[in-house]
């Protein structure tokens, strides 16, 4: 995508599908960055890239999705946005977010349709990919806030292992679970900032046979809306005919506790995180991140560090299971079902929940779309660690879901 395509219809396209938070001055700063790149030839240099509002930039304003104050909220430079900049990517803007990357919904909508949600937290990063808006976005999950608006927006979106791209300089929510992942238009178009980004990426990986691949089933399966189990069987059965090996199985035999666990590390690790900042600024909250927030002070040290034990040992439960089993990659929706009406609501994450608080990596393939011209995600998570084999698996298994109706 070039500049100048950009700069001749985005005024049209963001003032009606709000990816980017307002800035006076874009494409005059657009225009200097673009001048000063150096001449270079790699798979970024000149890419347009957007940037969710928690991750500071140097040049603009963080504020998060919030009524608080830009001044309280400043922080040095992401070196996520920093490596990306330095391969020679133009960062367009701040894209729009859900308050410090919970629920509490921003202005953004869906590019297939505006009345319905683009999905949460990382709203505007997903529709400024599928709307053209940007080549890459840089957005955060903690519970489904990756893979979700990618799913929604028909994009593919990606979320690593924990911890494998550095979360310094971002506004975290929960640091036990937040994860920094990217958006692009294919898996594809993924894999060069990945490179970047992830720490000792191995760009030779191949992998020339075909993953087995298996269905969680049981109760974290049937959260989805029979629309999306109808649609999601007919994924399976398109990978089962183009020679891919799908098994089932449930890995999740105490749902509950998983979520109950997700809940308790979010709250108590977000008390922790807003602390100063509730204090001086608990009016300018919304009433569901303060209830977060208030839920959170209320959990002890010990219960919190219980949490996060358990959770690292669900993660290696998975490890084993995945090994023992001989399965590569876990395949089930990567959202309940298409986008939902209104933009009140953000959808929601419990599809994403299990592999998030495992910290495994995870990636949403755009595969087709309901009756109504929705999107319809699909989900794939590998073992930790994976990172390189799951983009390399993902991009074929991306290509085998191509026609998906």
């Amino acid at each position: 995508m070039h500049l100048s395509a950009l700069e001749a219809d985005f005024a049209q396209k963001n003032a009606q599908l709000h990816a980017y938070v307002a800035e006076d001055g874009r494409f005059e700063r657009l225009h200097k960055a673009a001048a000063q790149l150096p001449a270079e030839d790699s798979p970024l240099h000149g890419k347009l890239l957007a940037v969710k509002d928690i991750f500071h930039v140097a040049e603009l304003p963080t504020q998060a999705g919030s009524r608080l104050p830009a001044r309280a909220l400043k922080g040095p430079q992401a070196s996520s946005v920093s490596n990306l900049k330095n391969a020679g990517m133009l960062v367009v803007g701040k894209s729009v977010t859900t308050e410090f990357a919970y629920f509490a919904p921003g202005p953004a909508r869906n590019p297939h349709n505006p009345a319905h949600t683009p999905g949460g937290s990382s709203s505007g990063s997903a529709v400024a990919v599928a709307a053209g808006l940007a080549d890459l976005a840089l957005g955060t999950q903690t519970i489904g806030s990756v893979v979700r608006p990618a799913s929604f927006c028909g994009v593919a979106g990606f979320k690593p292992s924990y911890g494998r791209i550095a979360t310094d300089g971002l506004i975290p929510l929960a640091p036990s679970l937040d994860h920094v992942g990217l958006f692009a238009r294919t898996t594809s178009s993924l894999a060069p900032a990945a490179a970047i980004l992830c720490a000792d990426w191995a760009a030779d990986t191949q992998k020339s046979e075909k993953p087995i691949l298996a269905v969680p089933a049981g109760a974290y399966l049937q959260q989805a809306s029979p629309e999306m189990l109808a649609h999601f069987e007919k994924a399976v059965t398109k990978l089962q005919q183009a020679g891919y090996w799908v098994r089932r199985m449930d890995p999740f035999t105490d749902l509950d506790s998983i979520q109950r666990r997700h809940q308790l590390i979010l709250a108590a690790e977000a008390a922790a995180t807003h602390a100063a900042w509730f204090h001086d600024f608990a009016h300018l909250y919304y009433a569901r991140t303060a209830a977060l927030i208030r839920e959170g002070q209320g959990i002890s040290d010990s219960a919190l560090n219980k949490a996060r034990r358990e959770a690292f040992d669900f993660r290696q439960t998975l490890n084993t299971l995945m090994d023992i089993h001989a399965i590569d990659l876990w395949l089930s929706p990567a959202a309940l079902g298409p986008a939902p009406k209104g933009i009140q609501s953000t959808g929601d994450p419990s599809m994403n929940l299990p592999w998030t608080q495992a910290g495994l990596p995870s990636l949403a393939l755009p595969a087709g779309k309901n009756a109504l011209g929705l999107p319809m995600g699909i989900q794939l998570a590998a073992d930790f660690g994976r990172d390189e084999d799951l983009l390399a698996w993902g991009s074929e298994i991306e290509s085998a879901l191509a026609g998906l109706a």
